[in-house]
């Protein structure tokens, strides 16, 4: 799933002739224009929704995991795997844009919607929407709430009892709200927590400003085997990089699109664009937060070849939310724990958010009339049940339940924007000509011989109407 991951991104960064360096601009921009309607949320709300399942206990978890079995050579991995997804990111939700539908009132899509109607094979988006549900609602979130639940008993003393019903109770004011109320947490409370955290690692960074050269050498050297040190694990700071950066930014995972496709645009580049964006902020910024205060406090095991370490700073110390902890500690005593116990609950928790409307989205597509609210109110009960499991459970139990559900929608998603990319890549074209001749991109699916996009078709007649 790996070597599918890294070779795909960067056959798609190949064929988009790096739009995630071209296109640096618009990303940026088109992050805060459109208004949300009544059917769709706005650019910056469906940005939010997706960091919000990007942006979890993989950036302080799995950031410090990554440093103690790949060295810090492993952080530039994470870059390197960021930029390439950048691409995949794209035409994953660009697809999700492309074939969306007006649904209930609301815009819905996501992989099952674009595998049903690029691909034409029902059975295979029925097999995915059923993946997603099974991933989010049942095996993923466990590995949020476990970590929320060891963070506020670490710090604090709280059982995980009282967290997990806490959570619950949160959970459900929120998603009984439905699309709307998800989106309107979100987008207050993703660029707090996301922002919070960067600051408290720069005010450790400038803490330590003096070691800024040998941290970055230290990590390109590392990266490299260039370093006395970490040399022999070169294959280790790869492989953990690769994979911990895939685990943490999520692109080419089939988990952004089905907030890109709620977004309201007037082309599906637009939110293709910002959404790749996203893979950036996850891991250029908030990864490299973690990274950052980790080594420059020093505060950090490496395990080497048969288990010897060749860095251990931290005698007895499991890899982990600990490092951070540490690392905070170091600079701030007495502050450490409890920072990253709340970062955490912020992180996890918004990630569960996210985790229920994409399989509420999947929901929708398996079940229509009827039948579909009391799928929806089933879906509900049953994560927040496991929600509550997994907040009371190992984390051995709660991590292996979330890999399976993720290597389910990995393998199907990816194998289905591989057969599906040449519509992202039209839209794509067609984006940056309208730009060249000074226009707003506006989408005519008709006119690019993409069939299907019946949603694209209607829109661009109600467009022309308004002109004439």
């Amino acid at each position: 799933m790996i070597y599918m991951c890294l070779g795909i991104g960067l056959i798609f960064s190949l064929m988009t002739r790096f739009l995630q360096v071209r296109h640096i601009k618009d990303m940026v921009m088109l992050m805060f224009k459109g208004k949300s309607s009544d059917a769709g949320v706005s650019s910056f709300q469906a940005l939010a929704i997706a960091l919000s399942g990007r942006v979890g206990t993989g950036n302080i978890a799995g950031t410090a995991t990554a440093i103690a079995f790949g060295g810090p050579g492993a952080v530039f991995w994470m870059w390197a795997i960021a930029f390439i997804g950048a691409g995949s990111a794209f035409v994953e939700s660009t697809l999700a844009q492309i074939y969306k539908i007006k649904q209930d009132g609301q815009y819905r899509g996501g992989p099952a919607y674009y595998i049903e109607k690029g691909i034409g094979v029902k059975w295979y988006a029925s097999l995915f929407a059923f993946a997603a549900i099974v991933a989010m609602s049942m095996l993923m979130p466990g590995v949020q709430s476990n970590s929320i639940a060891l963070g506020l008993d670490n710090a604090f003393g709280i059982s995980p009892k009282i967290t997990g019903l806490g959570l619950v109770i949160l959970l459900a004011v929120i998603i009984f709200g439905g699309i709307k109320r998800i989106a309107n947490v979100a987008q207050y409370v993703v660029p707090f927590m996301a922002v919070g955290y960067v600051l408290i690692s720069l005010v450790i960074v400038l803490m330590n400003i003096t070691e800024l050269p040998s941290v970055i050498a230290l990590i390109f050297k590392s990266a490299f085997g260039a370093d006395q040190a970490f040399g022999g694990i070169i294959g280790m700071a790869i492989s953990w990089g690769v994979k911990r950066g895939i685990y943490s930014n999520e692109a080419g995972q089939g988990t952004g699109p089905h907030a890109a496709a709620a977004a309201e645009v007037s082309h599906p580049a637009k939110q293709g664009l910002v959404q790749a964006f996203s893979v950036y902020i996850d891991t250029l910024l908030v990864c490299s937060a973690t990274a950052f205060m980790i080594l420059f406090t020093g505060m950090y095991n490496t395990q080497g070849e048969g288990g010897k370490f060749i860095v251990e700073n931290l005698p007895g110390v499991e890899a982990g939310p600990a490092f951070t902890q540490a690392a905070i500690e170091k600079v701030i005593p007495g502050f450490g724990a409890g920072m990253v116990a709340v970062a955490l609950f912020f992180f996890a928790f918004t990630t569960i958010m996210a985790y229920y409307y994409i399989a509420e989205t999947n929901v929708a597509y398996l079940f229509k009339g009827k039948s579909n609210k009391f799928a929806v109110w089933a879906l509900k009960f049953v994560l927040l049940g496991a929600t509550f499991y997994g907040a009371v459970k190992t984390a051995k139990i709660a991590w292996a339940l979330g890999d399976i559900g993720l290597g389910i929608m990995v393998w199907l998603n990816m194998i289905a924007i591989v057969i599906l990319y040449k519509p992202a890549m039209k839209a794509l074209k067609d984006y940056e000509q309208q730009k060249k001749l000074g226009l707003d991109p506006v989408f005519n699916s008709k006119k690019l011989g993409i069939k299907n996009a019946e949603f694209w078709e209607e829109e661009y007649k109600v467009e022309e109407e308004k002109v004439s």
